[in-house]
Order: structure tokens, then C-alpha cells, then sequence
């Protein structure tokens, strides 16, 4: 005999574990959306209503524009480069060696330590006399102006997330790496492949799930990138570091402007979720 779920219960197994959604996410984003629609200078009780002029602003704006572009260069120069060193890392732990819990913590410390600190760390290191552009100095290169230059900030920035990320993303594959069957490899091995044509043919794929993953959540946190770019360059020199977050930041909480700022916060969550619908898609026709 068939038992009919309910409506008590249904509240009960269903809308009970929503409530938290609901709470923390579904309501701030409505109200984020209402504020995107005035003129609120985050001071003021009182606002008007101005619609969709703070999304007509943004969207002719040179600022929101670079901030894209700086965006997206940032994502992808993060996110490929993180992927692969992580890899690499794995990899080389994968191998049986002496001490390898010891090596494993010490790649894997950049990622338990905050962010400002290791952003301050960086920002002495990149400093006219600081440790990198000693080291370049003795290769015969002359100093670079890591923070202070246009053409070199965002870069130094992107060094800065790549290394602190890398060892996240080794652990992830060192743990897919752990669950690949030995006989494939061994199979591959009697058949002559090349250690080339094993990792190609044999470890990317079975990993490729974990790729997958690791390419999401590390673009999201591309997009959310705040702490470095706030003590390294402060979205200078002139805007050259200046990503759609911290473009927020200064629409916020420099300028007062609640109404662009929050206009600017939907933006963003919708590219975010362009960005996951097409990994989504390439995802499920690389694995059809």
C-alpha cells in the first residue's frame, strides 16, 4: 500500500532545508534588485526611484568596461595557470618519495594562509629592492615596477592568487590521481605508451571530472578576488587592476552610490552564472 506524502510533511522534508536559501540568499538578492532600481546613497533615509538607469549607466560606462576586460584576463590568468601547476604538483607528489606529507603541507600552506597577510608579504617582495627584482638583477634584468606600472599591476596580482591557489587545486588532484586504478596505468605501459601518451590518454581523463570542478569554483573565486587587489594596487595605477569587485567596492563605499553599486553586484552574479552555464554545456559535450 502506497503512503501519500503529506502536506505537513512535504513542508516539513522539503521547504524546511529551502528555508536557509531562502533566508541568506533568495531575499538579499530581491532586495539587492530593488536597491539596483534607485538612487541610494547608502546615508540618506530617503531614495527615489530611477528603474534601469543605474544598469544604462554601467553598461555605457568606460569604467565598467575596463573592469570586464581587467575581469576576464584575471579569470583566465588565474584559473589556467593555477589548474596546471596543481596538476604538475600532483603529479610529482603522486610518485612514491621520501617525506612526501612534509612536501605536501608545505605546497598546500599558501592556501591556509589569509590572504592580506600573504598580500603584504608580496607587496615588500615587489617593492623596488625587494626580493624579485634582486633576483632579476642577478640574471642582468633591470628592476620592474611591479605595483606602480600599468602594463605590470594586474600581473602582479595574478601571481600573487595563482600562487596562493595552486596547492588547493593539488590536493583535489592529488586525491582523483589516488583513485586511478594501477592496472590502467600498467596496461598502458606493456602497451608501449610513452608517459606522455599515459598522462593524455589515461590520467587526464579520469581526472577530467575533477577539472571540471576545480575550473569552476576557482573562476567564481576570480570574480569575487578582493583582498590583493585592495593591498597590492587598489585597483590602480589608474584603474589597470580594477576588476567588476572591487569596482563595487569603490562604488559603495567611496562614492556612496548604493543604486550603481548593487546595479553592479546583479551584474555580476549574472555573469557568473553565464560563465557556469557554459562550462555546464562544454562539460556535458565532453563527456557525451
Amino acid at each position: 500500500m502506497k503512503n501519500k506524502l503529506k502536506f505537513k510533511d512535504f513542508l516539513l522534508y522539503l521547504c524546511l532545508p529551502l528555508l536557509p536559501l531562502i533566508v541568506f540568499w533568495f531575499i538579499p538578492l530581491l532586495v539587492s534588485f530593488y536597491i539596483s532600481l534607485t538612487n541610494w546613497d547608502y546615508i540618506s533615509p530617503s531614495y527615489e526611484m530611477v528603474g534601469l538607469t543605474n544598469y544604462s549607466y554601467l553598461l555605457q560606462d568606460s569604467s565598467f568596461h575596463n573592469a570586464l576586460k581587467n575581469t576576464l584576463v584575471f579569470g583566465a590568468g588565474t584559473v589556467i595557470p593555477t589548474l596546471i601547476l596543481g596538476f604538475l604538483m600532483a603529479m610529482l607528489l603522486h610518485k612514491k618519495m621520501k617525506h612526501k606529507a612534509i612536501y605536501q603541507a608545505f605546497l598546500f600552506s599558501p592556501w591556509i594562509t589569509p590572504m592580506v597577510a600573504m598580500s603584504i608579504v608580496w607587496s615588500w617582495m615587489y617593492r623596488g629592492d625587494g626580493l624579485i627584482n634582486v633576483l632579476l638583477g642577478k640574471f642582468g634584468i633591470s628592476s620592474i615596477p611591479w605595483l606602480t606600472s600599468s602594463k605590470y599591476a594586474l600581473t602582479a596580482v595574478i601571481i600573487v592568487t595563482i600562487w596562493k591557489n595552486a596547492g588547493w587545486a593539488m590536493i583535489f588532484y592529488a586525491d582523483a590521481l589516488s583513485k586511478i586504478p594501477e592496472s590502467l596505468l600498467e596496461v598502458g605501459y606493456l602497451e608501449g605508451a610513452s608517459w606522455g601518451q599515459r598522462v593524455r590518454k589515461i590520467i587526464l581523463p579520469m581526472v577530467s571530472k575533477t577539472t571540471f570542478f576545480l575550473t569552476i569554483v576557482t573562476l567564481i573565486n576570480s570574480i569575487q578576488a578582493y583582498d590583493q587587489i585592495s593591498v597590492l594596487t587598489q585597483g590602480g595605477p589608474a584603474g589597470a587592476s580594477r576588476t567588476l569587485l572591487y569596482l563595487y567596492y569603490q562604488l559603495a563605499f567611496e562614492q556612496f552610490n548604493m543604486g550603481k553599486a548593487t546595479a553592479l553586484s546583479m551584474l555580476i552574479v549574472v555573469l557568473t552564472a553565464i560563465l557556469a552555464l557554459i562550462m555546464n554545456v562544454i562539460r556535458q559535450r565532453s563527456w557525451v
